[in-house]
């Protein structure tokens, strides 16, 4: 049996233990799980009990069901808090009572953020971070040995990056406008704190991939190719061959341009003797695809693109790097892990992901509803590729 929490974690509010009666405000929870993960006081692991007073004592009526666990879990991969934080759920026992257990690992990369503002710990109770919690939290960062989408490259300059598109796209959809509005700070000021350049204002392997003006200049596989063949095979005829070495946003806005340039659609009579137009593939699933490609793929170890092979028959789509961290290759459809932490924070931001850990079956579900089969995934140790056949 687990050992009773009251004798392990204490019975008063610390700066790694909160208390709360109820799970039922969900945004309070949110904000307690940030401000654990940005770990201001160091501990390493914070912990947040659901189903114990601010007097250190257990309630009646929590809600520890199987069904309750799995949706407290789901705020880890909903988005809202970013970067995605790293936590588990779980039943437990406080002073001889079931209550419900988050146990929140600091972050790597902080600060994190809950709807675009940093919550901290600095004693028993939760707050919005000052501008001296986040110089900490950014510092920290830049020590740790952290992931590489969050290393500096001393070869880039600001000037590599384009500041015009961060304050018109991606500063409004990663900060709240009430914060944008009280800081004041400028523009080198807000990049730092966002993770996209060092504190001497060299750019981010984020900050590149992002806003850069050519990200493949410091980064040589930061690119997509696209390729259109007339045929079923390789040998055949190209139609259409481009690359796409912009920021991530450039990106986005010209392949999805050239994908809806490529679909073909037909007319088919659906119910009531009424035509229905079904494409060759639902753009949901081609877009699903490719943005998880550009997510996911080994951006340190791999000068290859991400690759787009447009046949008669199918899309093949492989991006370099292979399972990451928790994902094997039998597991993958089920299990999932960043090895962008911090890029998959930004594209969640900008709308190019909707969920954490959804994409596989999103893909699935847009495929059937068209009618299409279902994809097939090749995954190895240096590769990932998923192939797209055409409705028949």
């Amino acid at each position: 049996m687990s050992k009773d929490l009251a004798e392990l974690l204490g019975t008063q509010e610390t700066v790694n233990l909160e208390f709360k009666q109820s799970g039922k405000d969900r945004d309070k929870l949110r904000k307690a799980i940030c401000a654990l993960a940005n770990d201001l006081g160091h501990k390493g692991v914070g912990h947040l009990l659901i189903g114990v007073n601010d007097k250190g004592q257990p309630v009646d009526d929590v809600d520890v069901s199987d069904r309750e666990l799995l949706r407290l879990t789901d705020l880890r991969d909903e988005g809202q808090i970013l970067d995605r934080p790293s936590m588990t759920v779980e039943s437990a026992i406080f002073a001889g009572r079931p209550i419900v257990h988050i146990e929140v690992k600091a972050s790597s990369t902080p600060p994190v953020r809950f709807k675009g503002i940093t919550w901290v710990r600095p004693g028993p109770t939760t707050r919005e971070a000052t501008r001296d919690d986040e110089r900490i939290l950014s510092e920290r960062r830049r020590a740790a040995d952290v992931p590489y989408d969050s290393r500096a490259l001393e070869t880039a300059t600001l000037e590599d990056l384009d500041l015009a598109l961060f304050r018109s796209d991606y500063l409004p959809s990663f900060v709240a406008p009430e914060v944008i509005e009280e800081n004041g700070r400028t523009a080198e000021q807000q990049l730092a704190s966002l993770g996209l350049t060092n504190l001497q204002g060299n750019p981010t392997v984020l900050g590149l991939l992002t806003l850069g003006v050519n990200p493949s200049a410091h980064i040589p596989g930061a690119y997509v190719q696209f390729i259109r063949y007339q045929g079923d095979d390789l040998d055949a005829a190209v139609a259409d061959d481009q690359e796409m070495r912009s920021n991530l946003i450039g990106t986005a806005t010209r392949l999805g341009a050239v994908l809806r340039g490529h679909l073909h659609t037909r007319l088919e009579e659906g119910e009531d003797f009424r035509e229905e137009q079904k494409p060759d593939y639902p753009f949901e699933a081609l877009r699903e695809v490719c943005m998880n490609a550009i997510m996911h793929r080994n951006y340190e170890n791999s000068n290859a693109p991400v690759r787009i092979a447009w046949f008669n028959d199918r899309i093949e789509v492989t991006n370099p790097g292979g399972p990451f961290g928790q994902v094997r290759n039998d597991n993958f459809e089920r299990v999932n892990d960043y090895r962008n932490p911090s890029l998959a924070a930004a594209m969640k931001s900008l709308n190019y992901v909707n969920r954490f850990g959804r994409g596989i079956g999103r893909i699935q579900a847009s495929l059937k509803r068209n009618g299409n089969p279902q994809p097939r995934f090749d995954v190895d140790d240096s590769s990932w590729s998923v192939t797209l056949w055409r409705t028949k």
